[in-house]
């Protein structure tokens, strides 16, 4: 590795490139930037962490010798670096070799702490995991005001963040909030932090326009090397507030997972114990936790659905050419209640174009219209659009009663009422008024849109897309291919849903398609057991071990009683008694009592009211279950339900079935999905004969 004088560096390396900037004080600051020469984000494995040391090695030396005032590390545009290359943490077998790895890591980066001159990090782009750890071992960190992906995300993978991020992150910005990034964050959606947040919890020490981001960066060090700029410091917690903050969090992994997840336990503990520990010790048992975890079959199932979120989502298995797509210039949506909203501000966001909505009368659509207005001006309150973007999303959604504003558009979306004979009058209407090739959408959740485009003149332009709710947050989107569905329509039903940023999974016709079959399948396995005997709230607690977002009977008050029974009366009428009717929930919704208590801020909200049993009877002994008796039978119907859906065709690989239930059920990444679960623990074999991902995915045995 060379150093070189000047504004450009001589040598094109795989990661680091080091060129001198002369600061306006006469002071030279070394600029290592990160760049493995790649369209892809640049990850560090060992080669990558070797030239690194050896790089800031080199500048050490500089340091010693009086030839450079400080350090400063940045990437490539949008980068800074996305973390550890786990494409080569798959490889890993042995203990031994994820000791090396996480010990690599360390010397590397405590060298940006100990080269005896200041450090900074120019955080220019996205900085995740071993990235942002890179920023942490710096004196100082700016960061670009247009930054929005600032994250630990390893606990979500089955790591922890090994590399100095649960020793220094607490320390930096206080335990509670590290504990945010290292586990909440991760854990609840793998949620990211901005570049304001990272100011304001002192992650970072200043945010600095995106034009220019790099010489306001260096000047902002030539200033702070000056004394001209000071930079204050949060002072450590003390230990009651740090132990507190570590309770808090330890309670809540505890209620959604019990003790089956080592990593978010692992990174509890590293915190717990790093604002007394030096640093050789701190490091140390961060080698210890990665040496364990690189090896384990939590993270080989986080690193397969990693792989499923990002590579497999990329390109959809079964999707059409997506040349066939039609333009679409100008969109519909028939309804205008919650959900047709929704959709209309994420289409008007996203595409860019006009949107008409269309209520059945003037009272309807003027409500429509103020939930649109009010919801704009939620987004602008929050920061999440800027006043011109807010004015443009109004002007640009129309919300009316004439069916003829329907006539320019190139795709109308239906989000009515889930009532087959409504949606098919819909579309009998519709086709009176659009062009012949204006796409058809259904955001049907369970309904068969086969019998949705019976009787119409041309069939083969109807496809689902169906979007789930809140439509913003939820990445995922089942594109519903009926047989005769263009191959143009479900072309441009998966433009649509790319352009709105969203992940498509190609479906075939069958009622609830994935996510819903399978949720439903899940609630009614639960409901039987508490018609049998099972008390509420054994039932309720029985599928803890899974880690999903929601209890059961919370997932039920989400959705609503009338809904949830709405779709299992669908699948309970195709599928019959693998989808049973519950005569105690329909008790509770006809009286329009919830199944849980109204949130209290205590988190009790998301547990069974114990009130609900009168609904369902005393619980008896004989065919009682218990919660373990309640989790088989759940895994054992979802085994069943799986292998239908394959054999079936509503699916082409098991791992689609995985993509859409962690994209579109919230199942966790530790996890991997459903299928590597019931694959590791035998279910598949049991039920099925066999098993249904090769051995050793998502596993190590």
């Amino acid at each position: 590795m060379t150093t070189t004088k000047g504004t450009t560096p001589t040598e094109h390396v795989t990661h680091a490139l080091v060129r001198d900037v002369h600061l306006a004080t006469g002071d030279v600051l070394a600029l290592v930037t990160l760049d493995n020469g790649e369209d892809r984000p640049t990850t560090l494995g060992p080669a990558g962490l070797t030239e690194l040391r050896e790089v800031l090695l080199a500048q050490r030396e500089r340091a010693t010798a009086g030839r450079i005032a400080a350090v400063a590390v940045t990437g490539k545009p949008g980068y800074l670096a996305a973390g550890a290359d786990l494409r080569g943490m798959a490889t890993l077998t042995r203990r031994e070799q994820g000791l090396e790895l996480a010990r690599l890591g360390h010397d590397t980066y405590r060298l940006l702490g100990e080269l005896g001159v200041p450090t900074f990090c120019f955080i220019n782009g996205a900085a995740l995991g071993g990235g942002l750890e890179i920023a942490l071992h710096c004196t100082y960190r700016t960061v670009a005001s247009d930054v929005r992906a600032l994250a630990l995300p390893e606990t979500m993978l089955g790591l922890v963040p090994g590399w100095g991020g649960a020793t220094l992150l607490p320390r930096i910005i206080g335990a509670r909030a590290a504990l945010a990034m290292i586990v909440e964050a991760p854990l609840g959606g793998n949620r990211m932090t901005d570049a304001a947040t990272a100011v304001r919890t002192g992650l970072a020490d200043v945010a600095l326009h995106p034009a220019d981001f790099l010489e306001q960066s260096v000047v902002w060090a030539g200033q702070v090397l000056a004394g001209e700029v000071s930079v204050e410091r949060r002072p450590l917690d003390d230990e009651q507030t740090w132990s507190d903050a570590v309770a808090t969090v330890r309670a809540q992994v505890d209620h959604r997972f019990g003790t089956d997840t080592p990593a978010p336990l692992r990174a509890l503990d590293l915190v717990a114990a790093a604002r007394t520990a030096d640093l050789d010790t701190a490091y140390a048992a961060e080698d210890d936790a990665l040496g364990d975890l690189l090896v384990s079959d939590q993270l080989r199932a986080g690193l397969y659905a990693f792989d499923l979120t990002n590579r497999r989502a990329r390109t959809p298995a079964g999707a059409p050419d997506p040349s066939l797509a039609l333009p679409v210039r100008a969109v519909g949506i028939v309804g205008a209640g919650l959900m047709a909203v929704q959709l209309a501000l994420l289409v008007a966001r996203r595409l860019r174009v006009p949107v008409v909505m269309r209520e059945l009368d003037e009272e309807k659509a003027a409500a429509g219209r103020e939930t649109v207005r009010s919801t704009v001006a939620s987004l602008a309150a929050k920061g999440r659009v800027t006043d011109a973007e807010a004015n443009r999303l109004l002007s640009s959604i129309s919300v009316g009663t004439e069916l003829s504003t329907f006539a320019p558009t190139d795709l109308v979306i239906e989000a009515v009422t889930e009532i087959l004979e409504v949606k098919k009058r819909v579309f009998a209407e519709l086709e009176a008024i659009v062009r012949p090739d204006t796409v058809l959408a259904t955001n049907t959740s369970a309904l068969s849109v086969t019998r949705m485009a019976q009787g119409l003149r041309h069939p083969e332009r109807v496809v689902g897309l169906h979007f789930f709710n809140p439509v913003a947050q939820m990445p995922l989107v089942e594109v519903v291919r009926t047989a005769g569905s263009s191959d143009a329509a479900v072309a441009t039903a998966f433009a649509v849903a790319a352009a709105c940023g969203k992940s498509a999974v190609g479906v075939a016709d069958r009622p609830g398609f994935v996510v819903n079959r399978l949720l439903l399948r899940q609630l009614a396995e639960v409901a039987a057991a508490v018609e049998r005997g099972t008390p509420v709230e054994v039932a309720d607690a029985a599928l803890r071990p899974l880690g999903l977002p929601m209890r059961p009977f919370a997932l039920m008050q989400l959705v609503g009683l009338p809904v949830t029974l709405h779709v299992l009366g669908t699948l309970h009428e195709a599928f019959g008694e693998r989808f049973p009717l519950s005569p105690g929930l329909e008790q509770l919704s006809a009286a329009g009592r919830r199944v849980v208590p109204e949130p209290d801020g205590t988190g009790r909200e998301r547990e069974v009211d114990p009130a609900i049993q009168d609904a369902f009877g005393a619980p008896a002994r004989e065919g009682a279950l218990d919660a373990q008796g309640v989790l088989d039978a759940v895994l054992a119907g979802l085994t069943q339900e799986v292998g239908l859906l394959l054999e079936e065709g509503v699916v082409s690989a098991p791992q689609d079935v995985d993509l859409c239930m962690i994209l579109g059920a919230g199942f966790p990444f530790h996890l991997g999905g459903l299928v590597p679960l019931l694959d590791r623990t035998g279910w598949t074999t049991r039920v099925l004969g066999h098993r249904l991902l090769p051995a050793g995915v998502a596993s190590i045995g």
